[in-house]
């Protein structure tokens, strides 16, 4: 009787260079196979169909939230002032020198004062931007587009003369030669309306143009019996005036009924001794009717020009003065024209977060990033956490379809089996199993493919079984 020897051979270990080389010739038939068997991790087609559509939303997104984003601030404006020896132009070189520091150059352009000062900002072929206007000489119907950061300060109207005494009587001012300043100053406007409603202008009074230092040494010489003067008290002419000699400032005593006619007034007191302790000047507390000064603006105004000029206005007028509080100055009463958005903001929590902490040009550079990636990545996340989902749902859709037909396949055998059609049937689970074995499947999803090929072969016995039934029935 034979006898069967078999001999079981020792297992070797597998030496790592072998598994590397193994490793290495699979890649190598892998990039030689025909492309459409070759192995991937993804599907290029698939991810075009999922990815373009995504990355077309996020570039709206960002089309979008550019729309939004103002430009870079220009590192320059132009504001208009009054007369170069006034006070706005004194206040005009200090904003100068502190905007100066965050490297924004500050043009100042001299004028004859508000009224001109209007002109400009209305004018669009004008490089005027920002200016100070005294309140009263205009208003939002008359200049559109137009709004105001604030008011600075007050700037009370100063009225000297020379002669008898006078006590709130502008109407014994007629026939009198009066310096009621220059054409397009709002000085000349005010002057104006306080004479009008004394009834004190038109002959016989004399009015003459004359401003400032001009009009002071006109009243110093005896050329004019009287001036109008509109400034504070640290103007250098309105100070020589009220030390001048022989030289009266009118006080007035009816300041209610004149807010009431003009609601642009308010009322200050210049205490007595606050001039000149020592001569006692004024003598008393001396009522001034004071319209304030307010910096008007281009609504087109850069915003972060507008943050930082308020910064600028809250550093030099934030401080105690003759005629105001610490802290009450600047101010966002405005009765002109409309408060920007960026003096509300600004008056109501104080310069932007990021102006606190940084410099001017960082903080404006970081404020542009925010304002166009928040909504970028609003879209983004959702975008970058869908798009997984919807790529893996192609790919198993193409699966699902499959066995959606290789189960129809399965009930139609089943429940309505015909002898005569099962080569048909052959066919049709040849052409599915084909399907599953050359399309181009990631390697992630193979596995599924794999369970498919199982799934195509237990049908087919089936098939098979059902055929062999058939026959022998």
């Amino acid at each position: 009787m034979p006898v069967l020897i078999v001999v079981k051979p020792r297992t070797a270990a597998v030496p790592a260079a072998a598994i590397l080389g193994y490793v290495c010739a699979c890649g190598s038939q892998n990039m030689n196979m025909p492309p459409r068997l070759r192995l991937s991790q993804y599907s290029t087609r698939d991810l075009a169909l999922v990815g373009l559509p995504l990355l077309a939303l996020v570039i709206a997104a960002f089309w979008i939230a550019y729309r939004f984003v103002k430009p870079a601030p220009p590192d320059s404006f132009v504001l208009a002032t009054g007369r170069e020896e006034g006070a706005y132009h004194a206040v005009g070189l200090r904003y100068q020198e502190l905007l100066a520091r965050e490297g924004i150059s500050v043009t100042l352009r001299a004028s004859a004062g508000s009224v001109e000062n209007l002109v400009s900002l209305a004018d669009e072929s004008s490089d005027v931007e920002v200016a100070f206007v005294q309140a009263g000489n205009g208003d939002a119907d008359d200049y559109p587009g137009l709004v105001s950061l604030g008011s600075v300060y007050y700037e009370p109207v100063w009225i000297f003369y020379r002669g008898a005494a006078l006590r709130d009587q502008l109407g014994e001012l007629r026939g009198k030669r009066i310096a009621v300043g220059a054409i397009g100053s709002g000085t000349r406007r005010l002057a104006t309306q306080l004479l009008l409603v004394n009834q004190a202008w038109g002959p016989p009074t004399k009015t003459v143009d004359l401003s400032g230092d001009a009009a002071a040494e006109a009243l110093l010489r005896g050329e004019v019996d009287a001036v109008f003067l509109v400034g504070p008290p640290e103007v250098p002419y309105v100070r020589r005036l009220l030390l001048a000699p022989g030289v009266k400032l009118l006080a007035f005593d009816r300041t209610v009924a004149y807010t009431k006619v003009f609601p642009f007034l308010g009322v200050v007191t210049l205490p007595q001794g606050s001039i000149d302790l020592v001569r006692d000047i004024p003598p008393r507390d001396v009522a001034l009717l004071a319209p304030t000064t307010t910096v008007v603006a281009r609504e087109a105004f850069h915003p972060a020009l507008s943050d930082l000029l308020l910064q600028a206005m809250a550093e030099t007028h934030g401080g105690v003065g003759v005629l105001h509080k610490a802290g009450e100055f600047p101010s966002g009463r405005s009765q002109d024209f409309p408060l920007s958005k960026e003096a509300q903001r600004f008056y109501k929590s104080g310069p932007p977060f990021l102006q606190r902490y940084l410099p001017f040009w960082a903080a404006t550079l970081v404020d542009r990033i925010i304002v166009l990636l928040v909504p970028i990545l609003a879209v983004l996340i959702p975008v970058l956490r869908f798009a997984p989902g919807l790529y893996s749902w192609r790919i198993r859709s193409r699966i699902y379809r499959w066995y959606g037909e290789l189960k129809f396949l399965e009930l139609e055998v089943r429940e309505r089996f015909d002898p005569g059609r099962v080569a048909d049937y052959r066919t049709r689970l040849d052409r599915l199993e084909d399907a599953a074995n050359t399309r181009p499947i990631p390697l992630a999803f193979t596995d599924q493919v794999y369970t498919l090929r199982q799934h195509i072969e237990l049908v087919r016995g089936i098939v098979e079984r059902m055929g062999r039934e058939g026959r022998g029935a």
